[in-house]
């Protein structure tokens, strides 16, 4: 007899102790959403923030054009760095972002030759390439070559970094002559 109540009381301890863990995992998921999810969400934000590249290349200012997809764990890594840079220079330059799995940008992907992400090119405001990154790049870096754009003096440079992901071919997008995809 003693046994059967002992075993419930461990039972109900059992499951008053799951309850909990649940309820604690669950609270501070919903607390800690935007620090846990925040480069996810910026990514996704990326395509509803930029500006037009059509615009962007004739408008007379320069352009911070990036190549990303939200799979992208290296994106995902850089998209706070980026969302910076946005907030510090959207008054002076151009942001344009890119998803490389919409076929919308097929042109410009080609184009650029993007075949690793993030690719993130610079232009002067009169629409020359000035430095293309590829993969993940210190602020640094990227800093110093935004910084140069109003320069005189503006070599190519290309900058490729071991930590970039390689684009995926979808299928689902394609575009068919009958699609207007």
């Amino acid at each position: 007899m003693q046994s059967e109540s002992r075993e419930q009381i461990l039972k109900t301890n059992l499951k008053t102790t799951l309850i909990l863990i649940i309820s604690i995992v669950m609270l501070s998921l919903l607390l800690f959403k935007n620090f846990i999810f925040k480069s996810t969400y910026l990514l996704k934000s990326f395509g509803e923030l930029s500006v037009d590249p059509e615009i962007a290349f004739t408008n007379n200012k320069p352009t911070f054009l990036e190549f990303y997809a939200e799979w992208c764990e290296v994106c995902k890594e850089m998209a706070p760095q980026v969302a910076d840079f946005k907030d510090e220079y959207e008054k002076d330059i151009n942001f344009v972002f890119l998803n490389v799995d919409n076929q919308k940008w097929a042109k410009y992907i080609n184009k650029f030759a993007v075949n690793g992400i993030p690719q993130v090119n610079l232009f002067d405001k009169k629409g020359n390439l000035i430095s293309t990154f590829i993969g993940k790049q210190d602020e640094i870096t990227i800093r110093k070559s935004i910084n140069n754009l109003e320069s005189k003096e503006k070599p190519y440079k290309e900058i490729i970094n071991a930590e970039f992901s390689k684009i995926q071919k979808n299928k689902n997008n394609e575009v068919r002559p009958r699609s207007h995809g």
